[in-house]
C-alpha cells in the first residue's frame, strides 16, 4: 500500500511534539498507531518502521519524546548522539555492568562526561514517566482528530518506547500494546488499568529485562487482561533494530513482524 508520510509538530498542553506521522494514500478510515522510538530518541529506523505499519493500513504517529521545550536542553539530539556511541562502545555483553561502563566513562573528557551524566539521570535515574505518557496522550488526541482515523488506537515501543508503550497502556486508552524489551510500568499494578490486549517481544540473553518479566504475566493474569508473550532464544535487547549490527538478530526481528502485524489486524481492524 502506497503511504504519505511528513515530519509534523503536535500540541500537548502549552509545550509542541515533533513527530513523524506516516497513512495510507488511499482514501478511507484507518485505525491510529503510536510508535514510541528507543533510548536514543526519533531516528530513520523508527520513521521506517512507521512507514512499513502504515502501509499495513494504520496511520501511524511516531512522536521524538524528547523534543519538547522542557526535555529538549538536556535530551538534545547532540546530547543523545554522545550518549548513543558511548553505549554502543561498550561491549553488549557489558552494556548492563554499571562497573565497567563507569570505568569506561571515567575515560572521557570531563565535558562529554558531564553530557552522558546528564542524559542519563533523565532517562534512567528520574525518568518522567507522566510527563512522556501525557505527550503520548496528546498524539493519541491528534490522532483521533484526523478524519481517517477510525477510532481504535493502538501502540508499539522498543526499549525505551517499550516500556513507554505498557505504560500508555496503563491509562486505558489503547485497544492493543505491543512491547518490544521494555521495562515493566512502576508499579506493576498499574496493568489493572489496560482497556486492551498486550503482545511481548523479549530476547532470550536480556537477563536486565527478563528478569521482571514473571511480574508483568502475573499481574495481567491476576487483572484478567489477554496477552501474548514470545520470548527468542539467543537474542539480545535490540534485536529487531537493523541498524546496529551488535544486537541486530534477523531472524527474531523476522518472526516478530509478522507476529505484530496479525495483532494489530485481530485488535484494531477486527470486530
Amino acid at each position: 500500500m502506497e503511504v504519505r508520510s511528513e515530519e509534523i509538530k503536535y500540541p500537548a498542553g502549552d509545550d509542541a511534539i515533533a513527530a513523524h506521522l506516516a497513512r495510507p494514500a488511499a482514501a478511507g478510515k484507518h485505525p491510529g498507531v503510536i510508535l514510541i522510538h528507543e533510548i536514543f530518541g526519533l531516528d530513520d529506523h523508527i520513521r521506517g518502521v512507521a512507514d512499513r505499519i502504515a502501509a499495513e493500513g494504520y496511520v501511524v504517529l511516531a512522536p521524538h519524546l524528547f523534543s519538547s521545550k522542557e526535555l529538549s536542553p538536556t535530551l538534545s539530539q547532540e546530547n543523545i548522539a554522545a550518549a548513543m556511541r558511548f553505549m554502543m562502545s561498550i561491549p553488549v555483553e557489558k552494556q548492563r555492568d554499571d562497573t565497567y561502563r563507569a570505568a569506561e566513562l571515567a575515560k572521557l573528557d570531563e565535558k562529554t562526561q558531564g553530557v552522558i551524566k546528564a542524559v542519563n539521570r533523565v532517562l534512567f535515574v528520574n525518568r518522567p514517566i507522566e510527563l512522556l505518557v501525557s505527550y503520548m496522550e496528546a498524539g493519541i488526541d491528534h490522532l483521533l482528530s484526523l478524519e481517517e482515523v477510525s477510532g481504535k488506537i493502538g501502540s508499539a515501543g522498543f526499549c525505551f518506547g517499550g516500556g513507554m508503550s505498557i505504560n500508555l497502556a496503563c491509562t486505558g486508552r489503547t485497544d492493543a500494546s505491543v512491547i518490544f524489551y521494555g521495562e515493566n510500568p512502576d508499579p506493576v499494578e498499574k496493568v489493572a488499568n489496560v482497556k486492551g490486549a498486550v503482545l511481548g517481544f523479549y530476547g532470550g540473553e536480556d537477563a536486565r529485562i527478563n528478569a521482571g518479566l514473571h511480574e508483568l504475566v502475573g499481574a495481567l493474569a491476576a487483572h484478567k487482561r489477554p496477552f501474548t508473550v514470545r520470548v527468542f532464544p539467543g537474542a539480545y535487547h535490540g534485536f529487531f533494530n537493523d541498524t546496529r549490527a551488535q544486537t541486530y538478530n534477523k531472524e527474531a526481528a523476522e518472526k516478530a513482524w509478522p507476529m505484530l502485524l496479525e495483532f494489530f489486524g485481530d485488535n484494531l481492524k477486527g470486530a
